[in-house]
């Protein structure tokens, strides 16, 4: 699996921030997307009243089946099924730097439900227990299918990471790149990197180095050190 590259402007909309500085602990982390069943036939009204809303006629020909489209892909995008989440495998050595990057997943800007795309690199210091691969594309994309925000994202995503891992030496770097900002205002084509660091990340600058230097790279990599 490979990741293009998006381009990153040098000014300073192209941002670093990191969630502790921006006091993340305000918002829940663990916050969850309701499960209940999705209304398809009002999701449906929806999409033919957003048709009319904006002058278009829902019973031309190209559009009489869009708001039955338009109400599948909302399934879709809701009722992700990331399959199994908890296999584990018993650690090799203790304290050994596992850094994956590259994971490219789609998400929601829930406010202007607009599109944003994210490059993820997940790094953590396995202790007793170690992840299979698939594990990590499985954990961003569950996170990412649901309205979000980016700082929210790199969060949940640790927070998975940690709990099934079992370590506190977690963390969680994305690039993204949202359409409310490169279709509307100032339509800028620039890159908004988050940051979670959390147990020996925080205190080792050569853990920080490594893991932001496997995160620029670009392209799908995975890193035991």
């Amino acid at each position: 699996m490979s990741s293009t590259s998006e381009p990153v402007s040098q000014s300073a909309s192209a941002l670093h921030r990191n969630g502790a500085a921006l006091g993340l602990a305000a918002f829940d982390s663990h916050a969850q997307v309701p499960q209940f069943a999705l209304d398809h036939q009002k999701l449906e009204s929806l999409g033919t009243q957003l048709l009319e809303a904006i002058g278009e006629d829902p019973g031309r020909e190209g559009l009489s089946e869009t708001p039955h489209r338009f109400a599948k892909w909302w399934e879709e995008f809701i009722d992700y099924d990331p399959g199994n989440m908890d296999a584990t495998f018993e650690a090799v050595s203790t304290d050994q730097l596992v850094v994956i990057s590259g994971i490219r997943v789609w998400s929601l800007c829930e406010h202007h439900l607009l599109p944003f795309s994210a490059n993820i690199t997940i790094g953590y210091l396995a202790k007793d227990k170690v992840l299979g691969l698939s594990k990590f594309a499985r954990i961003a994309h569950q996170m990412a299918h649901r309205l979000q925000i980016q700082e929210r994202l790199v969060h949940q995503i640790a927070d998975e990471i940690q709990r099934l891992a079992d370590t506190d030496s977690v963390a969680v770097v994305g690039r993204g790149v949202h359409l409310c900002m490169v279709m509307q205002g100032i339509k800028a084509n620039d890159a908004m990197t988050t940051s979670v660091l959390r147990g020996e990340f925080q205190k080792r600058t050569d853990l920080k180095l490594e893991l932001f230097s496997v995160a620029t790279k670009g392209g799908y990599e995975v890193s035991i050190l």
